[in-house]
């Protein structure tokens, strides 16, 4: 596995088949008959019939079910910075070490492997988010966690209310010494740890029914989700 802690390896599996293909014959320098070249390389040799080129040649097909994998897997790692290698097992011959290292088990394919040796494996398994829990990244806003203590009233009007600002994410009624935990989220152009204490002194400690809350700030935060 590469030491690169961004780099992954996806494992596809392709269908190789052997096609047979006109190629139009091409008039050398010397005046003499030859093939002209086309994009798919033949090891076979070519019979020419009639100033024509008949040639057999190996041809490799990926199915649209493993395209589909690649191509989320190779968007996601683009936009989360990281760098994505994809590997044709029918290509490389499956006896090569480093194949029967990393795919030992596998029944199925593709198989997306991180540097830590965790894998996606089958068709399946590609969805984007288990690809972003496979490449997490950095968030691009500023989160911060608020702890609520209520004195008794009406919990879904202040359910509603917490719910009508734009900051507030997520709700969470807690037991114990704090009856609710607030997820706030602010864009990262404008958003400090004053503006978030700001936010939460004079919006959520504004609501009569609000007693105490007590408000963390992460310093640097990853995420595995895809929003960010």
């Amino acid at each position: 596995m590469a030491d690169d802690p961004r780099e992954l390896t996806l494992y596809v599996q392709s269908k190789r088949a052997v096609t047979t293909f006109y190629r139009a014959p091409s008039v050398t320098a010397a005046g003499s008959v030859g093939v002209a070249p086309v994009g798919v390389a033949s090891s076979a040799p070519s019979s020419q019939e009639g100033g024509a080129a008949v040639s057999d040649s190996a041809v490799f097909f990926l199915s649209d079910d493993q395209s589909r994998c690649v191509a989320m897997a190779e968007e996601l790692a683009a936009r989360r910075g990281y760098h994505l290698r994809v590997v044709d097992v029918e290509k490389v011959g499956r006896l090569e070490r480093l194949i029967t290292e990393h795919l030992r088990g596998v029944q199925t394919f593709p198989v997306l492997i991180s540097p830590l040796g965790t894998r996606l494996e089958g068709v399946a398994q590609f969805s984007e988010e288990n690809l972003a829990a496979m490449m997490p990244t950095e968030l691009k806003c500023v989160r911060a966690f608020s702890y609520l203590k209520i004195r008794g009233g009406d919990l879904d009007r202040i359910r509603r209310l917490l719910e009508t600002f734009p900051e507030v994410r997520e709700l969470h009624f807690l037991t114990g010494d704090w009856d609710m935990m607030v997820v706030l989220e602010f864009p990262p152009s404008s958003a400090n740890k004053r503006r978030v204490l700001d936010f939460v002194t004079d919006r959520i400690r504004g609501i009569h029914e609000v007693l105490d809350t007590s408000t963390v700030v992460p310093e640097y935060s990853v995420t595995k989700f895809l929003s960010s």
